[in-house]
């Protein structure tokens, strides 16, 4: 039975796995702990719980709860994220369920995207602001190295499509895109789309965790002219048969994230980030945010009052 606790434990694992729809445990892998770690944006959507896959332990959390209880836009992204980052994360892999907007992207195929345009409109999506202004740099939203050898992973292991360097949108949701809508992002060059990847990997690139999505797709969306709409049904039934293949990946994708290096900017992208000065930060928001960026908000000295007499 897995060990339950409200206490952050120490650091015990450094790659972090999101359950997109379908992807709610890992059955079969040994849990070393259940973690319920609270965080200053709030709890996450479930325990985290941290299992041993290929000899790797990993923080396994399912985005939108166990059973799928969370609307896409009612997940706390941020609470998910700083979750990750305080039981000891680095790396993140991410899993979602997508619909395609390319022939070629067929369904029950993977994908590993290299952009992402943002269409939400009703999410927090950055841990800075009450004061504190940070401006991230985003123009690659996935780690390179990370999804390059997801995409790697995917192609050795033979499943079907393998597709990389791909543009994903992502919608507010919850319902389906309108055939209008469909055409507009066709016409941005655009291949797939999903409801979830932000503000998740916007957070992810603030907190300065390497996040690469694994995509797994479900349907043609509806821009298909002659063809049915998108079919709950067959979103279902191919929901499922993704996700158990993605359960047959993890043994070999996680091990070898863990063997490589982290040898790209994402562990310093806040490094420069913040442009309010340290003087004039709440110290409200500067407790928060150490409590995700350590190393950029320990306490300010106290500085010696200027002039007057000193009071006893």
């Amino acid at each position: 039975m897995a060990k339950r606790t409200r206490r952050t434990a120490p650091i015990v694992a450094r790659i972090g796995v999101i359950g997109g729809s379908g992807l709610y445990d890992i059955p079969g892998a040994r849990v070393l702990a259940e973690l319920r770690p609270r965080t200053a944006w709030g709890s996450p959507s479930d325990a985290i719980t941290v299992v041993e896959i290929g000899g790797t332990p990993v923080a396994f959390l399912p985005r939108h709860g166990r059973g799928h209880r969370l609307l896409p836009g009612e997940v706390n992204g941020r609470a998910n994220i700083a979750a990750l980052k305080q039981v000891g994360v680095e790396q993140v892999i991410a899993f979602s369920a997508v619909g395609s907007l390319k022939e070629s992207l067929a369904p029950l195929d993977f994908a590993v995207p290299a952009q992402v345009i943002d269409r939400t409109r009703h999410r927090p999506d950055t841990f800075f602001g009450a004061g504190v202004v940070g401006h991230v740099a985003f123009a690659d939203p996935f780690c390179p190295r990370l999804a390059a050898q997801a995409l790697a992973v995917i192609r050795a292991a033979g499943l079907p499509g393998g597709h990389g360097g791909e543009t994903l949108v992502c919608m507010e949701g919850p319902l389906f895109s309108t055939r209008a809508e469909s055409h507009l992002y066709r016409s941005f060059g655009a291949g797939l789309i999903n409801m979830s990847a932000l503000p998740e990997a916007k957070l992810a690139r603030e907190a300065e965790l390497c996040y690469a999505l694994v995509c797994m797709v479900t349907d043609y969306d509806c821009w298909r002219e002659g063809e049915s709409d998108v079919d709950i049904q067959m979103v279902i039934a191919n929901l499922t048969a993704n996700a158990q293949r993605a359960r047959d990946l993890l043994p070999a994708l996680l091990p070898a994230v863990g063997a490589q290096a982290r040898a790209c900017r994402c562990g310093e992208a806040s490094r420069f980030a913040v442009i309010t000065a340290p003087e004039l930060q709440p110290a409200a928001t500067r407790k928060r945010l150490a409590t995700l960026l350590p190393q950029y908000f320990a306490p300010l000295s106290r500085q010696p009052r200027s002039g007057g007499r000193r009071r006893r």
